[in-house]
């Protein structure tokens, strides 16, 4: 490992990422007709976003053309805490309990590129989460970080799946990490299996059919037969708690950014059903789940009431 690629990854380690991989930037053929295909069949649902910059999803270089390594960086959030802990039957996706992940990882990683660029003069770069066009779990997996799981998931050996993904894309060659290239899923079907609303197959998500995206990112009424939410009213971690990767290697968050809020582990069921707008603003201020809005967050409450 050259003295620059080693400065790199150790300075992630020491800003509290907790895995970092360096890919090349090559061209991601598969991977992109992956997409492409996934995006014909209409599988993304209503996220006409995907649609339009799909082709700077499928080469990295239409989004930065300049780009010669990706930094793919990884975050554990498991908060060692299960829906259970919680005060109410009415459940959050685990990653929404905290702080707005976005804004947590945007932060560390334009650290992270400030101290690249003022270190190195000839290095200029960008910093992404999963807002940008870019296939995070392509470049994760390429960068040797894990491998993606059947329900389509990153999953790391040390961590499980409970992981956010950030990429640092630089101007420079580095020394970069051989891909993952284990399938460690084996046999097991378990994510396929619990999925209460059959959206997952092998190893392709159907989003129009996940509870997650209609808890989140669909507006209106939900569709004919598809309003049964099991409980959840942002997000679903079904997929993800019966996975046998994170029932045995699930770590708890060295970020205390990511633990249950006190005002959402603490709500009542009838707390939650008579929440205001104004509450909501208060509540979830600085959280992932001002996507869903207060009508979105009302209109999953009552369709799972009475649970």
């Amino acid at each position: 490992m050259n003295s620059l690629t080693e400065k790199i990854k150790n300075k992630a380690l020491i800003l509290g990422f907790d895995l970092v991989g360096i890919a090349s930037v090559d061209l991601t053929e598969n991977a992109k007709n992956y997409l492409y295909d996934w995006l014909e069949i209409g599988h993304h649902a209503s996220m006409k976003w995907m649609e339009k910059r799909k082709e700077e999803r499928g080469n990295i270089l239409k989004y930065y053309p300049d780009a010669k390594s990706v930094i793919s960086l990884g975050v554990n959030y498991y908060a060692n805490e299960n829906q259970s802990d919680m005060n109410s039957k009415y459940q959050f996706s685990n990653y929404a309990w905290g702080e707005d992940y976005h804004l947590v990882l945007k932060e560390r990683l334009h650290i992270f590129l400030n101290w690249i660029t003022n270190n190195f003069s000839d290095i200029k770069g960008i910093a992404c989460v999963d807002t940008s066009p870019v296939m995070e779990k392509v470049w994760a997996q390429r960068a040797g970080l894990g491998w993606q799981g059947k329900h389509t998931n990153l999953i790391n050996r040390n961590f499980g799946s409970w992981v956010f993904l950030g990429e640092i894309i630089i101007n420079s060659k580095l020394d970069y990490d051989q891909p993952f290239s284990e399938d460690l899923c084996g046999t097991c079907t378990s994510c396929i299996d619990a999925c209460p609303t059959q959206a997952i197959a092998p190893y392709k998500l159907e989003s129009e059919k996940c509870i997650s995206y209609l808890t989140i990112e669909h507006r209106g009424s939900f569709p004919i037969n598809q309003d049964e939410l099991h409980g959840w009213i942002y997000g679903c971690d079904i997929c993800q708690e019966v996975c046998p990767w994170n029932e045995k290697f699930s770590k708890e968050t060295s970020f205390k950014e990511f633990h249950p809020r006190k005002n959402i582990k603490e709500k009542s069921d009838v707390e939650w059903e008579n929440l205001s707008e104004s509450e909501f603003k208060t509540t979830f201020k600085k959280s992932a789940v001002k996507r869903t809005k207060f009508v979105g967050l009302k209109r999953n409450i009552e369709a799972n009431s009475p649970l």
